[in-house]
C-alpha cells in the first residue's frame, strides 16, 4: 500500500500538479453544497492567481504519486475584493489574516485525519508569516435546497472543534454557475475566523507532526 503524504510547498514546483488539481476541484465542488460548474481550463487559470503570491501556501494530500487533496492559502491583502471586502470593514487587522482557501479530498480518503491535516499545515504557514488569525468563507445554502443529499451534514461542529468562530455579520458574494443552472448567479459565503496560538514544531517535521496531530483529532472527532 503506498503511504499517503501530505505536503506543503511554498514555492511553485507545485505547478507540475495544476492539471490533476483543477480536475479535483471540478470533482469535489460539483457536489452540495457548491454544486460548482467550471471549465477546467477556467479553473486552471484560477489555481495560476497562488502562483502569483510570494507568500501563498498549496498543500497537497498524495497516494503514492496520486492527488488525493489538496488545500490552498494566500495573504488575505491579496485575495479578490468581494472577498477582503468584510475584513477591511472589519475591526479584524487585514495584513495578518491568512485566507484558507478551497480544501478538497476524495470522497474515499476522507475521515483519515487528511482534512484536519489540511488545517494544521495552513495555519503552521500564516505562523510562519508571522500572520495572527486565519479565515474561510462558506456558501450559504437554504435548508431546503432541492438538491441538498439527504443526511446531509455541514462541517460546523468540526471548524468549531478546530478552534473557529462563525462571523454571521462577515459574509461576501462570489458568482458562478451552478450544475443544474443555464447562466451564473451570485452567492453568498459566510466567513469563519481563528486565533492562532503559537506552538512548538520542529523545523523539518511540519508534515509529520500535522499528520499525527491530525490523526489525533479525527480519533476525538469520532468520538
Amino acid at each position: 500500500m503506498a503511504k499517503i503524504e501530505v505536503k506543503t510547498f511554498t514555492e511553485n514546483d507545485w505547478l507540475e500538479y495544476i492539471d490533476d488539481l483543477a480536475a479535483l476541484e471540478i470533482e469535489v465542488f460539483r457536489s452540495y453544497p457548491y454544486l460548482y460548474d467550471v471549465s477546467l481550463e477556467y479553473e486552471r487559470e484560477y489555481l495560476k492567481t497562488y502562483a502569483e503570491s510570494e507568500q501563498s501556501g498549496m498543500i497537497i494530500a498524495f497516494d503514492g504519486s496520486k492527488v488525493i487533496g489538496a488545500s490552498t492559502c494566500i495573504p488575505m491583502v491579496e485575495v479578490e475584493d468581494e472577498v477582503k471586502k468584510p475584513f477591511e470593514e472589519s475591526d479584524y487587522p487585514i495584513q495578518k489574516v491568512l485566507y484558507l482557501g478551497e480544501s478538497v479530498l476524495l470522497k474515499n480518503y476522507r475521515k483519515r485525519g487528511i482534512g484536519v491535516a489540511f488545517y494544521e499545515q495552513r495555519e503552521q504557514h500564516a505562523q510562519d508569516l508571522n500572520m495572527d488569525l486565519t479565515a474561510f468563507c462558506c456558501i450559504i445554502r437554504p435548508d431546503n435546497h432541492p438538491l441538498k443529499p439527504e443526511g446531509y451534514r455541514p462541517l460546523d461542529k468540526f471548524w468549531v472543534k478546530r478552534g473557529y468562530q462563525k462571523q454571521p455579520d462577515m459574509k461576501a458574494t462570489m458568482v458562478w454557475k451552478d450544475v443544474h443552472q443555464e447562466e451564473e448567479s451570485k452567492k453568498k459565503l459566510v466567513f469563519w475566523v481563528k486565533e492562532l496560538q503559537n506552538e512548538n514544531i520542529q523545523p523539518g517535521n511540519e508534515s509529520e507532526y500535522a499528520l499525527n496531530k491530525a490523526i489525533k483529532m479525527d480519533e476525538m472527532l469520532r468520538e
